[in-house]
């Protein structure tokens, strides 16, 4: 187990994140805009509607990225019959997009930032100062990545998926001494109910001082909105315009709709949680005046009865 000396709270940008503060809630636009900037930009409307604190991207350098044996493989998109490397390039925003992106976010007031799955990608991303790094499950033990993101000096967000404690354990280490969230998470597209193990937040809450949030690829709300209650810092739902569209993520996010609901019911959780300390309010007192007996000198017998 590690244990840190740092408090559990981290500041992206001006918000504060970790035990105490308003859930950090992060719309993953990852490539749902399938290479067309339009579509980003919608897709960050409906995070600035819902209320959100980030939306989030993925940029990758395709002929890095893209595995030489899958390189060539045919695949059906909507740009036709063309090979897996060549679709990822349709998908990838360059530098007009990503500036487009950047202003566009500034002009709507919302953060925004990327996982990042090579080095010169965080190189690329960095022109644009982001509020911090996320690190995708995949990247857990590419160390030569994590140092390049852990040289930019930004607070990192490091989620769990398809890891072990081991893994996670080293990573942590590596990325010493930056300001880390470590987010929970199963790598499964959608990922059913049963694999969700929810409970791992409060195993890693106890073993890491580091705040821990939550990143879902389930469908549906009421299981996010749990994690909340079980003491997430930080949300991520993928979000698309259409769960129907084209694109490998798109069945795994949350629609607009349900993006403003879930922001909702995630608000409506933490007013509800309270401190702990029993208390009676004052909106009681009426019905305490009206239902309690104060005073009982002689129980009713009823509540004798069966007792010897």
């Amino acid at each position: 187990m590690i244990r840190l000396s740092t408090p559990r709270e981290v500041h992206l940008g001006d918000r504060a994140v970790g035990d105490g503060h308003p859930t950090y809630v992060i719309a993953e636009i990852g490539i749902n805009h399938n290479g067309d900037i339009n579509l980003a930009r919608q897709l960050i409307d409906a995070a600035v509607a819902a209320g959100c604190d980030a939306v989030k991207f993925q940029k990758r350098t395709p002929v890095l990225c893209v595995p030489a044996d899958q390189a060539a493989q045919m695949r059906q998109t909507p740009w036709g019959y063309i090979t897996y490397l060549e679709y990822r390039h349709r998908v990838e925003f360059g530098q007009a997009e990503y500036e487009t992106i950047d202003a566009y976010c500034r002009e709507k007031g919302i953060a925004w930032f990327a996982s990042c799955w090579d080095e010169p990608s965080v190189s690329f991303i960095e022109q644009f100062n982001p509020v911090c790094y996320k690190v995708q499950s995949a990247a857990l033990t590419d160390q030569s990545l994590l140092a390049r993101l852990r040289a930019t000096g930004k607070p990192l967000i490091v989620s769990t998926g398809m890891s072990t404690m081991e893994q996670i354990n080293t990573a942590l280490t590596w990325l010493e001494p930056r300001p880390i969230i470590v987010a929970h998470a199963t790598s499964a597209y959608p990922c059913t109910a049963e694999e969700l193990n929810l409970r791992m937040i409060e195993t890693l809450r106890r073993i890491y001082d580091h705040p821990v949030g939550y990143s879902g690829h389930e469908v549906g709300l009421p299981t996010t909105v749990a994690a909340v209650a079980m003491g997430a810092c930080l949300i991520e739902r993928h979000i698309t315009l259409d769960r129907s569209m084209w694109g490998s993520d798109q069945a795994a996010s949350v629609e607009a709709s349900g993006l403003q609901r879930l922001v909702h019911y995630i608000r409506t959780v933490e007013a509800s949680m309270g401190d702990g300390i029993k208390r009676v309010y004052e909106s009681e007192l009426g019905a305490m005046a009206r239902l309690r007996r104060t005073s009982v000198s002689n129980p009713p017998v009823a509540v004798l009865v069966g007792a010897g």
